[in-house]
């Protein structure tokens, strides 16, 4: 299946025709994000936690602490809602009201399960080192036991999601275009800056090449 089904839980109801259900567009989305929001409602309380991430096929995968509370919730079954957003422009209207951003957003529903497949849990937790430094996992120290030991993993099925991607010029009221407003849109991106190394590093190491793209 490449498409979701629109359903009443994903389906985009504000400027609908902005919404995409491909996980071509969802799954590169998912995958640019450095971290998601994680939200679960617990004992009629709702939480919304920020938290890295990484996916393998139809499943998102999330770590923390063995004590960690949303690790736990996430992982025992309840209805979850993740979302990712990417800004990639902002918009500037000549009027206010019309001013914006461009951006990808996804919105992801699903239920989670707890890791306890030793072989799972080192791919998960390699999935969500490649989310945030590509070719670091083979540069460091892997997890030793008593780190693995020390987190948990939660699985999380991506059941049903949607996409959200405005993009383009200011879409202005057309009586507004002859107004002597400067409008346009001014590209926005996360940039990396140089590497600095830690003070304690050993002499002649030289910066590995998933941190030279990175800063690329």
């Amino acid at each position: 299946m490449k498409d979701f089904p629109q359903t009443l839980r994903n389906r985009v109801r504000r400027i609908p025709e902005r919404g995409n259900y491909s996980k071509d567009t969802i799954y590169p989305i998912l995958d640019a994000a450095s971290i998601c929001h994680v939200g679960y409602v617990e004992e009629g309380q709702p939480y919304v936690i920020p938290t890295l991430h990484g996916r393998i096929e139809d499943t998102i995968y999330l770590h923390g602490a063995k004590a960690s509370r949303t690790i736990k919730e996430s992982a025992s079954g309840i209805p979850l809602c993740l979302t990712v957003s990417l800004i990639d422009g902002i918009v500037a209207a000549r009027s206010l009201m019309h001013s914006s951003l461009n951006y990808r957003s996804v919105v992801v529903f699903g239920t989670g399960r707890m890791v306890t497949e030793p072989e799972e849990k080192i791919r998960a937790l390699e999935a969500i080192t490649e989310q945030i430094i590509p070719g670091r996992w083979n540069e460091a120290r892997k997890p030793n036991e008593k780190e693995l030991n020390a987190t948990n993993v939660a699985a999380v099925s991506i059941e049903s999601a949607s996409a959200k991607v405005r993009n383009g010029p200011p879409i202005d009221d057309e009586e507004d275009y002859s107004l002597p407003i400067w409008a346009g849109v001014v590209p926005f991106s996360n940039r990396m800056g140089p590497p600095v190394p830690d003070s304690r590093l050993g002499e002649g190491i030289q910066i590995p090449e998933s941190i030279r793209r990175l800063s690329s």
